[in-house]
């Protein structure tokens, strides 16, 4: 198929929307996308699709169990979503994401700085891949000799990241940390990457 020199670029304009999401059980998903990191339902189709948004958005995530109601994720091997990336605006944002996450007891599978920017990596119940992240100002994007950009996979500081939540939430980490402590939990620590600059290994 020839493309014309006309129709070679995108519109800059044009973003990535919103994901919709084939789920297993509505109410589980709800718990997490809604409870756990904070998104709020606009709308709801019955009891077997949901649309959740931060914000005044129409919806950013749609939940659906229309063909996988009490299903099982794919086996490995198979073709379909890598992650679903959610871009918080600022550092403290994601900061607070990390907080409400180690206040469910939930478990990073990673986290990295990339250089563009700072990411946590998660499961959703349905074992979808999950990225929270924040994008550094775009001034500071590592770029070549050449203006190609570097991105990296560097281990990412969670204390540091931690210290931009103010010192309530702060208290609140210190108690998600003594229950994990408690019973024997720990956060992983991600490993450097050395071809796909987002992979993260457990």
């Amino acid at each position: 198929m020839s493309v014309s020199s006309e129709s070679r670029s995108i519109d800059e304009g044009v973003k990535i929307g919103h994901v919709h999401l084939k789920v297993a059980d509505l109410e589980r998903s709800l718990a997490f996308y809604c409870d756990v990191l904070g998104f709020h339902i606009t709308q709801r189709y019955g009891d077997s699709a949901v649309f959740i948004a931060a914000g005044d958005y129409h919806h950013h995530i749609g939940l659906n169990t229309w063909q996988s109601k009490g299903g099982s994720p794919p086996p490995p091997g198979t073709t379909g979503l890598y992650h679903t990336a959610i871009l918080y605006p600022t550092r403290p944002a994601l900061a607070d994401a990390l907080r409400r996450v180690m206040a469910a007891g939930l478990v990073l599978e990673g986290a990295a700085d990339h250089g563009v920017s700072e990411a946590l990596y998660l499961r959703d119940p349905d074992n979808n891949g999950i990225e929270l992240y924040w994008d550094r100002p775009r001034e500071q994007w590592p770029v070549d000799s050449r203006g190609y950009l570097q991105m990296r996979s560097d281990r990412l500081d969670l204390d540091n990241l931690l210290s931009e939540v103010n010192a309530n939430l702060q208290r609140m980490r210190l108690i998600a940390l003594s229950r994990w402590e408690n019973e024997g939990g720990a956060l992983p620590e991600p490993v450097a990457l050395e071809l796909n600059p987002e992979q993260i290994h457990p």
